[in-house]
């Protein structure tokens, strides 16, 4: 089996950081990395069939489409051979799926979720606890910091 760094991805300035941070760390290791990002629409939040959530004005179709597009645009601005996945489902779920075959797993400490201003995110805390591999925490640039610090964990805390 490859060797293969994944990185969780969801178009916010660390996961961006993130995954320069994989690019080049894959390059000193030699292996693959794959940009993950995970999507789904909350239907505990639309009641009705999806035809009627269709017209409400949410489009399931249109919302992969965005989302698809957001992953070309990540993968296609670090360059490299950066292979893009779009999984439906909650991040957290599909990141540790993802990191049952990987060497390791990469997110940033705060994404685009609702709740910022927490010190470590909800995902990142999440693939920490879970991961079956080493995880690597990249933390949001500060205004007065020059380069993001990871924060490494060696997989699954017990």
């Amino acid at each position: 089996m490859e060797e293969k760094i994944v990185v969780g991805v969801d178009g916010s300035p660390v996961s961006r950081t993130a995954l320069r941070w994989a690019v080049e760390e894959a390059g000193l290791r030699g292996c693959a990395v794959e940009a993950v990002l995970a999507w789904h629409l909350d239907y505990g939040l639309v009641i009705g069939p999806v035809s009627a959530t269709v017209a409400a004005g949410v489009d399931p179709e249109r919302l992969r489409e965005n989302h698809r597009r957001v992953l070309a645009d990540l993968v296609a601005e670090v360059g490299g051979d950066v292979r893009p996945v779009l999984a439906e489902g909650d991040a957290r779920d599909v990141l540790v799926k993802a990191s049952e075959d990987a060497t390791l797993l990469v997110v940033g400490s705060r994404g685009a979720g609702p709740i910022r201003g927490a010190l470590l995110g909800s995902v990142s805390s999440y693939c920490v606890n879970h991961a079956s591999c080493p995880v690597v925490v990249v933390r949001a640039t500060e205004p007065a910091a020059d380069e993001p610090k990871p924060v490494i964990a060696p997989g699954p805390l017990l």
